[in-house]
């Protein structure tokens, strides 16, 4: 896989009112319909598939490089509303993902990089350059913000019961191994691939907000239910714009991973409280 600094793109050719921005909305909207509104009523999943077809339909009429970016990311999201990602440990289901979750990062990179010869979706690195301090301060400051957070959200909430209660060592296990692994794929898949994608065609701060709804609304099924979005929305604008900034996957995976340990953390605490009392005020 390719892991050089690909060069900032030039000014964006669409703008959000435009067919192209009403295609890449409406597959938005088919995110928020299969994986947030579809988790909540399930009775109205299927509708997500409509403004997905829509957005298709648009985009090849507006534009075909455009459309085809579009139909790789669409294609994901259609394979990822396959299966549930509803927050489940077992092996079955860890495998189940793993398979679907894997596909939908090296299926994209293989079709734009061999098929389309498109160099877009890269994975940089930043070999031989060192963090700067305010990149260690950021690092300092997530995991603060984090510990003071989260238990907060997860404990008063209550959406720490929409992952499995933890009975043996073997579920922390798999819990702690599928935190960080769905952590390390929400970097590859949403920002390497959708943001990169949207990114070409759209202005930063136009394809960061696409691409964060997503995200959040997949986050929603996941388990992040509640008040979630008042914490997800801010992290997913803040991932992109780090990616973009340090051009170094790397850090940003470890800005994420960082996160997820407070993540792990608590929903442990909040199961087995009297095992790990590192959090105040809950």
């Amino acid at each position: 896989m390719d892991t050089r600094i690909r060069h900032e793109p030039g000014p964006r050719r669409f703008d959000l009112f435009s067919r192209p921005g009403l295609a890449a909305s409406l597959l938005a909207l088919s995110a928020f319909g299969l994986f947030a509104l579809g988790t909540s009523f399930p009775e109205v999943r299927s509708l997500g598939y409509v403004p997905m077809v829509l957005s298709l339909i648009i985009a090849w009429i507006a534009d075909r490089e455009f459309a085809r970016d579009l139909t790789i990311i669409a294609g994901c999201l259609g394979l990822i509303s396959a299966i549930s990602v509803e927050a489940d440990i077992s092996w079955s289901n860890i495998a189940r993902m793993g398979v679907v979750l894997s596909a939908v990062v090296i299926g994209p990179w293989l079709i734009t990089r061999y098929g389309l010869k498109d160099r877009t979706i890269v994975f940089p690195l930043r070999r031989g350059q060192r963090w700067s301090r305010l990149e260690w301060a950021w690092l300092l400051f997530v995991v603060v913000v984090a510990w003071l957070v989260l238990p907060q959200y997860f404990m008063r909430t209550g959406v720490y019961l929409n992952w499995p209660p933890l009975e043996s060592w073997s579920e922390i296990i798999r819990l702690f191994f599928g935190v960080n692994a769905v952590g390390i794929w929400d970097e590859l898949f949403f920002i390497c691939t959708v943001f990169a994608l949207l990114r070409k065609h759209f202005a930063f701060w136009t394809a960061n907000v696409f691409t964060s709804v997503i995200f959040v609304s997949f986050l929603w099924e996941l388990g992040y239910r509640s008040i979630g979005p008042v914490l997800t929305i801010p992290f997913a604008l803040v991932q992109a714009y780090i990616f973009t900034r340090t051009k170094s996957l790397p850090y940003t995976v470890t800005v994420h991973l960082l996160f997820d340990a407070l993540v792990f953390l608590t929903i442990v605490h909040a199961h087995h409280p009297e095992a790990l009392p590192i959090f105040i005020g809950v």
